[in-house]
């Protein structure tokens, strides 16, 4: 059976461990941003590190891919990009990674970074994994860097297209702060409310709130939902001119975040 691991980092981010098969020792880690988090747990689980999975290039994502490979000799998955020359093995659109018994698809979402790839991996089935990097966070979704609104807009309408039982794992600690946000927009929004009360529960508790779903970020998270007039009607007010494309509500929505 699968297991995925949480490895908490720096202030807020998780590095997420792929443990294929429970019944064998050996797991690969995603976006490993420091070694000495994944080298403690890789002890105290008695765990068999194989390889190194890469969203994009971010120090807090690479920053231990290096040490990592120097200790365990061991593949680095990642996209062709200058700014990760410690890929050995590129992935693209419609590849599929090895990972033991499992295999993940590659899916590319840039517009955080260019070069931001994203894992699937499609087992259970009725409950695929996504393994998204820094594109798309829980009630939110990642600041413009090298890419552009449109790119991110349309990584977005293809993550939409995934099943809703999704099991999105983000890279960071972002949920709290990104569902205020969202009430500003979507203030009415019942989902969104109770949500608050649920995800605020578990982080008083010291729980993370990642993985969320799919279905659930559908219901709440404002930039999956700029096709709705709730959105529209708030973002027009915010900014005081009408749009009329999807688009450029949810660019005019990741400008408004930026200044919240």
């Amino acid at each position: 059976m699968l297991q995925v691991h949480r490895i908490p980092a720096f202030t807020d981010n998780y590095f997420w461990l792929i443990q294929p098969d429970t019944q064998s020792s050996d797991c690969y880690i995603v976006d490993p941003g420091a070694a000495q988090p994944v080298c403690d747990y890789l002890d105290a689980h008695k765990l068999q590190l194989k390889g190194i999975l890469i969203t994009h290039h971010h120090p807090d994502h690479i920053g231990g891919v290096s040490e990592l490979r120097g200790l365990f000799q061991i593949p680095i998955y990642g996209p062709k990009s200058a700014k990760i020359p410690q890929v050995t093995h590129y992935l693209k659109e419609g590849d599929y990674l090895e990972l033991g018994r499992l295999s993940a698809k590659v899916i590319e979402i840039p517009g955080h970074t260019l070069d931001h790839i994203a894992y699937l991996i499609e087992e259970p089935k009725d409950a695929p994994l996504l393994l998204s990097g820094d594109t798309i966070f829980a009630a939110g979704c990642g600041r413009l860097f090298d890419g552009t609104a449109p790119l991110l807009y349309a990584a977005f309408q293809k993550i939409s297209q995934l099943p809703d039982a999704t099991q999105i794992y983000a890279a960071h600690e972002y949920t709290l702060a990104n569902i205020e946000f969202a009430l500003t927009i979507e203030p009415d929004n019942h989902d969104l409310s109770e949500r608050k009360i649920r995800e605020t529960a578990k982080r008083e508790q010291g729980l993370a709130t990642l993985p969320t779903s799919l279905i659930l970020e559908k219901r709440t998270n404002p930039f999956l939902r700029c096709h709705l007039n709730s959105v529209r009607g708030s973002v027009e007010q915010k900014i005081g001119k009408q749009l009329t494309e999807d688009g450029e509500i949810f660019a005019s929505l990741r400008l408004i975040k930026d200044r919240f």
